[in-house]
C-alpha cells in the first residue's frame, strides 16, 4: 500500500503534464489552420458534446435490458433489478475545411440505415448544407457533413511537377461532399467530355496533361479543332510537351490519325514478343512502352458530315469519314496496347462524334448543358432518373468547372468540382517536362533493337 501512495502522487503531475501538451497542441492546430478549418474545428467540438444527447433524439441509441458484468456482480439478492442502459454509438471527428468527417459504430437496430434516414436531421443540428452516410467496413459508417458547398466554390490546382506514383489514377476533383475523385485509366481506350463553351472543360483536361506530364511513360499529341496553329488556341503552353499537334485542318487531322492507326498495329503485332503479355497494362506503361494519349478538342470538327456535290465538299466528305474509321479503330483496338482517345465536344450526339466511337467510350463526363437531350447524349438515357445531377442544372456561373458522370459503385451520378489549372502553371510544367517528349514510334524501334528484332518501317509524321 505504501508504494501504491507513493505512485499516486505522481499521477496528478502527469496528468496535468499530459492534458497541457494535449492542450498546446491543439492550440497550435488551430492557429495555423485556415479561417474555414478553424470554422470546422469550433464545429467538430459542439459535434462531440453534443453527440449524445443529439443521438438520442435522433433515435440512434438502442435500450439494452441485460444488466452489466459489473451490475451483475455488486447486485444484492434482494435489491431492485438494474435500470436499462441506454447504448450510445462511439464517434470520432475530425475537421477541414469543408466541415467535419465522422466515423460511427454501429449498434442492434442502429445500422446504416438509420444513419442514413436520419442525415437530414444531422445536418440541421451541425449546420450542415448537407450530410451523406456511406460503409466504412464492418460496424462502421462515415457521415460527412459539409458546411459551405464545394461544388461552388472554386479551387485552383498548382501542379507540383513530380512524376505520379500511379499512372493508372486520374484526379478529377471532389464531390459534393468534398470527396476526392478519382477513375482508374487502366484498360479505358476512350472518355468523352462534353459541355457548353466555357464551362470548363478544356481546363479539366489541362490538368490531366499537366499532372500526367512529369512522367516519360506519356506521351501525348493533339487535335485541336478550334484554332490552326497551337499558339492560337488552349494547347499554346502545352504543346512542348506533344510529339504531335495539328489544328482545324482536315488533311493533317488525318495524317496523324493514320500515324497512330500505324503505331496501334504495329504495338500489336509485336506486345507478346516484347512485352510478354497480350495487354500493356498487365505490366504498366513505361518510357519504352508510354501510354499515348490522344486528345481530340472540338471533335465534331474532324467528323462533320459535308453534304455537296462539287469535288472539293466531296473530298472532305470522304476525309471526315475516314477521321471517323481511324478513330473508331484506335478506340476499339488501342486499349491493351496502351493508347487513350479524348474526345472533347460541345455536344457529344451522334453528329457530333458518332456513336460506333461514342458508345465504345467507357467513361463520360458532362460539364454544363442547356437541353436534357445533350444530357443524355453524353451521359445516358438513365441521367432522367436523376433531375438534381444534371447538367443542365449547371448553367449558373457559380458551376462552371463542375461536371457530372457516373462513378462505379455508386448509385446515380456524381457532380465533381474540377481545380483550375493557370496558365502560368502550365507553360511551367511543359518547359520543365519538355524533355520527356518522345515520339512513340521511336520509342518502340528503340525497343525492337533491344530485343534483337527487325522493327517495321516508321511512317512520317510532321509536328
Amino acid at each position: 500500500m505504501e508504494a501504491v501512495t507513493g505512485y499516486a502522487s505522481y499521477v496528478l503531475p502527469i496528468a496535468t503534464a499530459l492534458i497541457g501538451v494535449w492542450l498546446v497542441w491543439t492550440v497550435v492546430r488551430y492557429v495555423r489552420a485556415d479561417r474555414r478549418t478553424r470554422v470546422s474545428m469550433r464545429q467538430a467540438v459542439r459535434v462531440r458534446w453534443g453527440w449524445v444527447r443529439l443521438a438520442r433524439m435522433a433515435g440512434l441509441t438502442v435500450t439494452d435490458k441485460t444488466p452489466s458484468l459489473l451490475s451483475q456482480i455488486t447486485a444484492q439478492k434482494d435489491s431492485p433489478p438494474p435500470a436499462p442502459r441506454v447504448l450510445t454509438p462511439k464517434i470520432k471527428v475530425k475537421p477541414d475545411q469543408f466541415g467535419v468527417i465522422v466515423r460511427a459504430r454501429t449498434l442492434p437496430q442502429v445500422g446504416l440505415e438509420e444513419y442514413q434516414k436520419s442525415a437530414r436531421f444531422l445536418a440541421d443540428a451541425w449546420r450542415c448544407t448537407r450530410v451523406s452516410v456511406l460503409p466504412d467496413g464492418p460496424g462502421k459508417v462515415v457521415i460527412r457533413g459539409v458546411r459551405s458547398d464545394p461544388l461552388t466554390t472554386p479551387t485552383t490546382h498548382r501542379p507540383t511537377g513530380r512524376p505520379l506514383t500511379d499512372l493508372t489514377r486520374w484526379e478529377l476533383g471532389v464531390d459534393e461532399y468534398a470527396a476526392r475523385v478519382c477513375v482508374s485509366l487502366a484498360n479505358v481506350p476512350g472518355v468523352t467530355v462534353a459541355g457548353v463553351p466555357g464551362a470548363g472543360k478544356t481546363s479539366g483536361v489541362n490538368k490531366f496533361v499537366c499532372d500526367f506530364a512529369p512522367s516519360a511513360a506519356v506521351q501525348i499529341a493533339a487535335a485541336d479543332g478550334k484554332v490552326s496553329r497551337a499558339s492560337e488556341g488552349d494547347y499554346a503552353d502545352l504543346v512542348k510537351r506533344m510529339f504531335a499537334f495539328c489544328g482545324d485542318d482536315l488533311d493533317e487531322a488525318n495524317a496523324l490519325f493514320k500515324r497512330l492507326v500505324e503505331l496501334r498495329k504495329r504495338r500489336s503485332a509485336t506486345i507478346r514478343d516484347v512485352l510478354g503479355v497480350k495487354n500493356m497494362w498487365h505490366v504498366g506503361p513505361s518510357p519504352e512502352w508510354p501510354l499515348t494519349v490522344l486528345i481530340i478538342d472540338e471533335a465534331h470538327t474532324y467528323f462533320r458530315e459535308y453534304k455537296g456535290s462539287d469535288a472539293e465538299t466531296k473530298r472532305l466528305a470522304a476525309l471526315t469519314a475516314e477521321n471517323a474509321r481511324l478513330v473508331e479503330d484506335l478506340v476499339k483496338k488501342g486499349r491493351s496496347v496502351g493508347i487513350l482517345v479524348i474526345l472533347i465536344s460541345q455536344k457529344t450526339t451522334g453528329v457530333a462524334i458518332p456513336t460506333f466511337i461514342r458508345d465504345v467510350c467507357p467513361i463520360g463526363l458532362s460539364f454544363a448543358q442547356k437541353t436534357v437531350e445533350a444530357a443524355v447524349a453524353a451521359l445516358g438515357e438513365d441521367i432522367r432518373n436523376w433531375p438534381d445531377s444534371s447538367p443542365v442544372t449547371l448553367q449558373d456561373p457559380a458551376y462552371v468547372g463542375v461536371a457530372v458522370m457516373a462513378m462505379q459503385g455508386r448509385p446515380g451520378y456524381t457532380r465533381i468540382r474540377t481545380p483550375y489549372v493557370s496558365d502560368a502553371d502550365a507553360a511551367r510544367v511543359a518547359d520543365a517536362t519538355s524533355h520527356l517528349t518522345a515520339d512513340p514510334d521511336l520509342c518502340l524501334d528503340a525497343l525492337l533493337r533491344t530485343t534483337g528484332r527487325t522493327a517495321p518501317p516508321t511512317p512520317s509524321l510532321t509536328k
